[in-house]
This record gives structure tokens, sequence and C-alpha cells, in this order.
């Protein structure tokens, strides 16, 4: 039998761990996770009671160094155009390295579940090298009943930081991996400590198989009014997500990622993953509060040497700081995650441009076509390398957790929102007045003023004005928000460098969006920028 063979032997036949693993640590609770990562030098305590831990040089996603197993089940169902591959031979090698760096550790294990909606919940088992990471996941997703605990697990994941990979033995670019298995449901994960790799591989599994079953995968935050009246928040990283779904006037589903089935929408996680830079005890005060409790684990927060007070300001060593806390933490968190479907669909992005307002109302077809477009700036630090605000677009305001073609997650999308007959926004949290380094960034409050208008239904039929640019409607006036806000082109000095910039920007829409054109229909095509402004 050659290498190769051998190695696909031994991989089918173990577990991602030997089953002989020394002293696994299993399903350890907040207090002795704390005392290992204190006794392993992994962290401090903050003044609060919060555990500080450093990531390392990633601070943030290592998204080039993401990888799918291209195999007979993934060849035809994967958008191999926007997600990388790794051979079946170099997973296996890779896998086979991994358990045995792991086995002469002694690893935590966590036992846990994704979904709240149980007909579609998995059992997620991980795998950690670290004390911290094993706190993290555990305050991230489901924990179960200890009469739960146990099973198959449906997807494992091991975090092995201190393992680097080789570029040339395993097939990929650097010795830093995040190798997605979907036929055999094994995600590895080496060569960073950044945490956060852990909840995007659970929800990148998702985003691949639950399509299939009839429900919608989302990158959104969710909340419910007191009449029920539940909202879905889609945006990437940094355009407030978490921010503006956490209010003390409505029910938090969740911050992150929710699957929408035939009953309502559903949390997949079972708590919140915060930026903190510039928290404000004001604007935020319910993550604010969270950051001060036992159990929640601060990423990259600079905390004073003498008092061990956090520094929310301080942006030193990333702008992707973070809070990783346990859902309960926020005091009026639903305890099952579960709500019924969405009265109100909110698309959140940072134009880093000053062109888009700070509301504008779509049609069902502008929806899926911003939805597909996915325009935000990437803010700074939540990926490697990333410096300022950049401009971008990415499908469905997760393109790198879609294993999927983004037209398949957008055909189901279209088909809920015309069954639950739902209200559309597009809300701009970015910058007015100009562009990124003239305007400044839009205010929280007229952000947080206008959603509560358009969720409570007052501004479904406000007098509006048709965007010149975009098509879609902007209300003339709202409460709490000046006028002038609504319309951004009077907010500018200059109103010829406005209508340059806007005509830019939708050339860069037009530009992206190409790729979709041969795949989507003429009602969606005619939901991007009109050809004629007019």
């Amino acid at each position: 039998m050659d290498g190769n063979g051998r190695v696909a032997e031994v991989v089918e036949r173990m577990d991602p761990l030997p089953a002989g693993t020394a002293q696994r640590r299993r399903n350890l609770e907040a207090a002795p996770l704390y005392e290992e990562a204190l006794r392993r030098s992994e962290g401090r305590l903050s003044r609060h009671g919060a555990l500080v831990v450093d990531t390392g040089q990633h601070t943030g996603r290592s998204a080039r160094d993401k990888v799918i197993v291209r195999d007979a089940e993934t060849e035809g169902s994967v958008w191999w155009a926007k997600n990388g591959a790794i051979t079946r031979e170099g997973f296996d090698r890779l896998r086979a390295d991994v358990a045995a760096y792991m086995s002469a550790r002694r690893p935590f294990v966590q036992e846990l579940f994704a979904g709240a909606d149980q007909r579609h919940r998995i059992r997620v088992n991980v795998q950690t090298e670290l004390a911290w990471h094993s706190l993290f996941i555990r305050n991230l997703l489901i924990r179960p009943s200890t009469d739960a605990v146990g099973g198959a697990p449906d997807l494992t994941i091991v975090a092995a930081p201190g393992f680097r990979a080789d570029p040339v033995k395993y097939g990929v670019r650097s010795e830093t991996v995040i190798a997605c298995d979907f036929t055999n449901r094994v995600v590895l994960i080496v060569g960073t400590s950044y945490a956060g790799e852990m909840k995007k591989a659970v929800f990148t599994f998702l985003n691949y198989i639950l399509p299939a079953k009839g429900v919608m995968p989302m990158h959104c935050s969710a909340n419910v009014g007191p009449d029920g009246d539940a909202a879905i928040f889609f945006g990437l990283s940094g355009t407030g997500k978490t921010t503006l779904s956490a209010t003390a006037d409505r029910t938090l589903v969740g911050d992150d990622e929710h699957g929408w089935g035939p009953d309502g929408i559903f949390n997949f996680e079972g708590g919140c993953y915060a930026k903190t830079l510039r928290l404000s005890p004001e604007a935020e005060p319910q993550i604010y509060a969270a950051t001060s409790r036992f159990g929640t684990v601060l990423e990259n927060v600079a905390v004073s040497e003498t008092t061990g007070e956090p520094d929310f300001d301080d942006d030193t060593r990333t702008e992707n700081t973070r809070a990783a806390y346990p859902l309960p933490f926020i005091a009026n968190a639903s305890p099952t995650g579960l709500a019924g479907h969405p009265k109100t669909l909110v698309m959140l992005t940072a134009d880093a441009f000053g062109v888009l307002p700070p509301i504008a109302r779509l049609s069902p077809e502008q929806a899926i076509y911003h939805f597909l477009s996915g325009f935000t700036a990437k803010i700074a630090g939540t990926e490697k390398g990333v410096k300022n605000p950049e401009p971008t677009f990415s499908a469905c305001f997760g393109a790198p957790f879609m294993p999927r073609s983004p037209v398949e997650y957008g055909k189901l999308l279209r088909q809920m929102i015309a069954e639950r007959a739902v209200d559309c926004w597009l809300v701009n949290t970015g910058w007015t007045g100009g562009p990124f380094g003239v305007g400044r960034r839009m205010p929280i409050a007229w952000t947080r003023g206008l959603l509560a208008s358009a969720l409570s239904g007052r501004l479904a039929d406000a007098p509006s004005r048709r965007d010149r640019h975009f098509g879609f409607a902007v209300p003339l006036a709202a409460e709490g928000v000046p006028s002038e806000a609504l319309d951004p082109r009077e907010t500018w000095q200059d109103k010829g460098a406005f209508t340059r910039q806007a005509e830019r920007l939708v050339e860069m829409f037009r530009a992206n969006f190409r790729q979709f054109e041969n795949e989507v229909d003429n009602a969606v095509l005619a939901g991007g920028p009109p050809l004629d402004p007019g």
C-alpha cells in the first residue's frame, strides 16, 4: 500500500482525537476553565472578573486560509469561485497529524448544540488546545442540560493553534489553515488563536446543510417586540448587528446567526460575540454590563496593569476587540432562542463613501438585489491585514461563510419574504456629510430612532422620495433625525463631489452584480440602480 493509501486507511477509522487520549477535560464550566487558563498563563483577570486574553498575531479571521475538501459530495454543491479547496489526500494527512499533535496534549472537550430549534439542531463536539478557547465556545454555542450531554456529534471541530501546517505537505497556502470536511463533518483549525474561527466554522457548516431542508441560514441578529413582531438584521461585522438588536424595549433572540424555517426564526448560538472598541455604557448599556461579568472572555482588550480596568478606547492592539459571553448575560434575552416569522427585515451597511441615506425602504426585488450585493465597508481589524475601512461586496452579507452559491440563498430568501409579506429596509450605519476621513459616522441615536420608527410601522406609509441613484424609497422626514440628513447630498458641502461619488458607487454595484446577471430574473436585475437616473 502506498503512503497516501496508508494515511487514508488510518484516518477512516480514527476519531479526530484517538480514543486513548489521556485525561480529556470534558465539559468543564467557567470556574475550572478560568483556573486552567490562569494556571497556564493564557490570560488574566479584569477588575470586574472577565477573563482577558490575547489572540496573538491573528486578531481577526484568516479568510484566505479557509478551505473546503473538494470531493464527490461537494464538487457540484460548493461555490468554488469564492471558496478555497483542499484535496481529500491533503486533508487526511492534516487530520492525522493534528490528531497526533493533540493526543500528546490534554485537550479540552465541549459537547454543545448549535440551533435552538430542536428539529434543525446539531450536536457539536469541540476539542481545543487552549482552556480559554473551551470557555469561548461554551459561551457562544448552546449548552445542553446534563441529561442531553453525549451522543454522536454531527460536527467535530479541533482547534490546535500551536500546530503549524506545512503548505507543501497539505497543499495549503500558509501555516494557518481552517479546513472543512463536509463529507465527514470535521473542521480542523490550526495556526491561529483567533477564537472566532470556531464559531464561524459552525455557521459555515449550517449554511451548507440547511438550505436542503428549506431553512434559510442567515448572518443576522434578531429581536422581537412585546407584540411578537420579530425583526432580523443582516450585516457584516462592524455594521451594528449586535449593538442595534440589543435594546431594552425588545427581546434579543440572538446577535449574529439565525435560521428561518417553516415555523419562524431560531438562533444558532447561545451567546454573543460583541465588538467592544469605543464601547459606551450610555449607548450600549447591556453589552457594556456584560463585559464586567465573570465568565465573559475579553479578546485583545487593553487593561490597566495596576487596576485591571478595561480601556475600550484603546485600539493599540487591534480595532477588533471583542467580548464573548452567554446570551443570558443580556437582561432581556430570549430564554428559548425562538421567535415567529419576521415582520421586518433590515439590511445594515457601513457606507464609507457617504452616499447611501440613513434609511431606505426596499421592494422585495430590491431587497434580493442588495442581499446578493452585500455592500459595506470592511471595518479595520475584522480580517487580518485590514487597517482602514475598505469598500467591499460580500454576497448574502457573509460570503466567507456561504459554501453554496449566493443565488441559492437569494431564491430561498425571496420566497420567504413573499410568503410572509415582510417589510424590507436598508439602513446605513456608515458615514454622513462626506466619505470616510471627511464626514462623520452616522450617530447611533439617529439609527436607533429610525429603526424604532421602521419596526413600529410608522415609516411604512410615510411620504418618501425616489432616490435618484439607487431607486429605493427614502422617507422625507423621521422623528429625531434632521430632515437634511435623510438626503445625503444635502449633508455634503460640495454637491458636485457628492454626485461624482454616488455615480462611482453605482458603477461599483453594477460591476459587482455582473457575476449574478445570468442567474437572476429581470425583476431582481431591475432592483438595482436604475439605468436612467432621471
